[in-house]
């Protein structure tokens, strides 16, 4: 049996989807896209908006590294449909403070040397975000919280501690 490719017409049809407009805030500031429907919310982060704070870590929303806020609530961004988000509020890192005006809370990851080699970081710091808006009441309960995001470098306590710190713990 031999494979033959398909007729040019087919093969058109496959690379030529169907684009869709998406309305979408990041960071504060509306984009009006058009993306392919299978398009998802890391890929029109990363690779349209040019924002490459979020990471792609196992592309199968397990370690936590491409963690967003969408309106204050923590998505895996490798797994979710862009398209879903229409009209949404989405924060990534970049939204979160500058280099002049750190936030709090990443002020806090460098007093507690939160971070090595700093891929996580950005992930981190967007769930660690989330979980402080929802009051965490002790360091059980940010460990707990936390658990969706992982550090390969092991800088787990050091992370629980700037996160405690700025809970007020």
């Amino acid at each position: 049996m031999t494979i033959t490719d398909p007729p040019p017409s087919e093969a058109r049809k496959r690379t030529n989807l169907q684009r869709i407009a998406l309305s979408i805030t990041i960071n504060a500031v509306r984009h009006e896209l058009e993306i392919s429907p299978t398009a998802t919310l890391l890929d029109i982060i990363r690779d349209q908006l040019g924002l490459t704070g979020t990471k792609k870590g196992c592309d199968m929303g397990g370690c936590g590294a491409c963690t967003v806020l969408v309106d204050g609530r923590r998505v895996a961004s490798c797994l979710a449909l862009a398209a879903s988000f229409a009209g949404a509020a989405v924060t990534t890192i970049e939204g979160v403070g500058t280099a002049d005006r750190l936030h709090p809370l990443q002020a806090a990851f460098i007093r507690h040397d939160a971070l090595q080699c700093g891929y996580c970081t950005p992930g981190q710091i967007l769930s660690a975000l989330a979980l402080l808006s929802e009051g965490p009441g002790s360091v059980a309960e940010i460990r707990e919280g936390m658990s969706g995001n992982l550090c390969r470098c092991g800088a787990y306590p050091n992370i629980v501690a700037a996160i405690a710190e700025v809970a007020g713990l």
